[in-house]
């Protein structure tokens, strides 16, 4: 009997009693990357969990580091997960963001692994069990009946963990006893089954912000205009399909070097190269992530809409050490100088800080060794004024650091630098984000560039 728990079983029983889906592969897709981000982002990270356990196939779905410290986990993957040749790798969405404080901590992951069963399939399933919350999501259906799955009733959840109890003792007895005692350790488990009350419509909002489906066809009318449109709209597709697939095999590395440093038998050389590899990957994945915020933007057409009071120097004055010691490692300097008792400005804090570290990378990667990237904020009126300026031994005149005078644009969105050989937002796709996030960008030849951020209001005390 133990034998027949699959996963798949296991998201079958999720699905009973739900409608059979009726969407295709890539809806099904974006609708469980939104389901991550909404799941994560939106409600557990708001409810501020303390403890609690998650379970995960075929992906450690989990991807926020504030949860992941907290919850201990269980993640059934692929044998051939180190080479990430198994099919529909895409299952973990594109973080929008990290949090500034966590960017040094490398020891906020900790789940057990256990090999994924040819059976087992490779849909997605994510388990979260709290005292506060149980929820559980998936993909589930045959192709063309495609369905997201999530629930939080007393009922399914006992099912589901007798059936995991069942698939560890089969597998690992010893955790199946773990598993009970980390359950047990939570006590009083508070049912909470108005969550889907607050999980859909919220779910509804993030999709909804999105933007239609790139797939879908237009009418015959005016073919010259439609035509174009589905040129621009193929680039777009691939563009977040590709931030995707490198952000995903990206972060589970990260996840799992994460998980080995917790090992206390390691030596210092090993410890070194895997926090190495760690803020390799890290880089990598924010670079993506700044690419698939623009690829968003060019979807839904957001204007600035949900900027907030934002402390834009003591933002620059965290970020810094990061920064610095990304430009070390080419050989470059970083200076910063803030003006002190600077007002707040108007942006979005979470994508600003991607944006900003996009812009040091970029301004940076043609600078040669010995130069120095200087970064400065000053009052400007009613807005704030950003400087990134550089200065550089043996620069060419008339080159911008970045070699923006050789970039050569791939669309609407990416340029490529052949003197960096680096992929780069266009300035227009630079400048259309900034916008969205409050600031106005300028540019000077050889001299740098300068970004104007809207002071925020401050409330009366009247």
């Amino acid at each position: 009997m133990t034998n027949l728990i699959t996963i798949s079983s296991i998201q079958r029983r999720m699905a009973e009693g739900v409608p059979i889906g009726r969407v295709d592969e890539q809806i099904v897709r974006r609708l469980w990357w939104a389901a991550l981000d909404t799941l994560q982002d939106e409600i557990l990270l708001k409810m501020d969990l303390s403890r609690g356990l998650w379970i995960a196939a075929p992906l450690p779905a989990l991807y926020e580091p504030r949860l992941l410290e907290r919850l201990d986990g269980w993640v059934w993957t692929p044998d051939e997960l180190s080479s990430f040749n198994f099919p529909n790798a895409g299952l973990l969405p594109p973080s929008r963001t990290r949090s500034i404080h966590q960017k040094s901590n490398f020891h906020n992951s900790n789940f057990n692994r256990f090999p994924l069963r040819e059976e087992d399939g490779y849909d997605p399933l994510l388990i979260i069990i709290t005292p506060e919350v149980q929820v559980a999501i998936a993909l589930e259906g045959k192709p063309g009946e495609r369905n997201l799955i999530m629930r939080s009733d007393p009922e399914t959840f006992k099912d589901l963990l007798n059936m995991l109890d069942l698939r560890l003792k089969s597998e690992n007895s010893q955790q199946a006893v773990e598993l009970r005692e980390a359950l047990a350790a939570l006590g009083q488990l508070r049912a909470n089954e108005d969550l889907s009350k607050i999980f859909w419509p919220l779910l509804a909002s993030r999709m909804a912000g999105l933007g239609p489906s790139l797939n879908i066809q237009t009418l015959p009318d005016n073919e010259s205009i439609n035509e174009f449109k589905n040129e621009s709209n193929g680039e777009i597709l691939l563009l977040e399909a590709l931030t995707h697939e490198v952000r995903t095999p990206l972060a589970t590395i990260r996840t799992l070097i994460r998980s080995i440093l917790r090992r206390k038998d390691l030596s210092q050389v090993v410890i070194s190269r895997l926090k190495q590899i760690d803020t390799e990957c890290t880089e990598q994945i924010d670079r993506f992530g700044l690419i698939f915020n623009a690829v968003e933007l060019e979807i839904s057409e957001k204007k600035n809409s949900g900027l907030a009071s934002t402390d834009l120097g003591n933002m620059l004055e965290i970020l810094y050490p990061v920064w610095n010691k990304q430009l070390e490692r080419r050989g470059l300097k970083l200076e910063l100088d803030i003006t002190s008792d600077l007002p707040h400005v108007l942006s979005d804090p979470e994508r600003l800080e991607l944006m900003l570290g996009g812009l040091i990378d970029r301004n940076s990667r043609g600078l040669q060794p010995g130069g120095t990237l200087f970064l400065t904020l000053r009052p400007a009126g009613q807005r704030l004024k950003l400087q990134i300026i550089w200065n550089s031994p043996n620069s060419i005149e008339g080159q911008n650091a970045n070699g923006s005078e050789n970039n050569s644009d791939l669309g609407t969105v990416l340029s490529w630098n052949p003197s960096t050989g680096s992929l780069q937002l266009t300035q227009a796709a630079t400048q259309r984000l900034l916008a969205s996030l409050g600031g106005r960008l300028t540019r000077r030849r050889d001299r740098g560039l300068t970004i104007f951020f809207p002071i925020a209001e401050t409330k009366s005390g009247a």
